[in-house]
């Protein structure tokens, strides 16, 4: 593509800023307002796009649907207001409509307004959590439990009743198998430590 700065070019002009932005093995998006400003070839090669295709669009696309790009929005807005890094795992929407698991981490430039400003890391989940038929409730259950919150928490954060969400709880343990929520991850591919001591820390505030 020719807006890609040329690696010699970086070297010589010493711009190791585009250059790591450009290739990095990892997924990095910049956003206004939930709206793609740029992004690097990792993130496009992801959910196969070319760059070009993706600068300048609302993120509602990569979305299963709309409802959730609605609905994970306030997600993470406590945590970057505070300017603290966030991170969660949700599922998302390749070009050709396969749907996977990535892990999201954000940083806002203006904690006043997280969402206004902010660049964001994505790392495809595939590999270790193949995507599983869910409904979207399900999807929103197993995400936040995967951040380590109770179903009192989650049904706050989704605005259901208590019981509706052991409900979704029950109907994931019976698709897959296992007898409680550890079995659930491990059906699904294990969850970091590092995420659960993050989630517990967030949600401990």
């Amino acid at each position: 593509m020719t807006d890609l700065p040329s690696i010699d070019d970086c070297y010589r002009n010493r711009d190791f800023a585009a250059l790591a932005f450009t290739h990095a093995p990892v997924g990095l998006v910049v956003t206004e307002n939930r709206v793609i400003r740029d992004c690097n070839n990792t993130f496009a090669a992801m959910f196969r796009y070319e760059r070009g295709e993706l600068r300048d669009r609302l993120f509602d696309f990569l979305y299963p649907s709309e409802e959730e790009f609605v609905n994970i929005r306030s997600r993470g807005d406590k945590v970057l207001s505070q300017s603290l890094p966030y991170w969660d795992e949700r599922v998302m929407r390749r070009n050709g409509g396969d749907l996977f698991w990535v892990r999201v981490r954000g940083h806002t430039f203006t904690p006043e307004t997280p969402l206004m400003r902010a660049v964001w890391s994505f790392a495809d989940l595939s590999e270790t959590r193949p995507y599983q038929p869910l409904t979207r409730r399900e999807r929103e259950v197993f995400s936040l439990l995967g951040e380590g919150k109770t179903s009192k928490e989650i049904a706050l954060s989704l605005e259901m009743s208590y019981r509706t969400v052991e409900v979704h709880r029950a109907k994931l343990l019976k698709k897959f198998g296992v007898s409680n929520t550890a079995g659930l991850f491990q059906s699904l591919g294990a969850i970091g430590g590092d995420h659960v001591i993050n989630a517990s820390r967030m949600t401990a505030g």
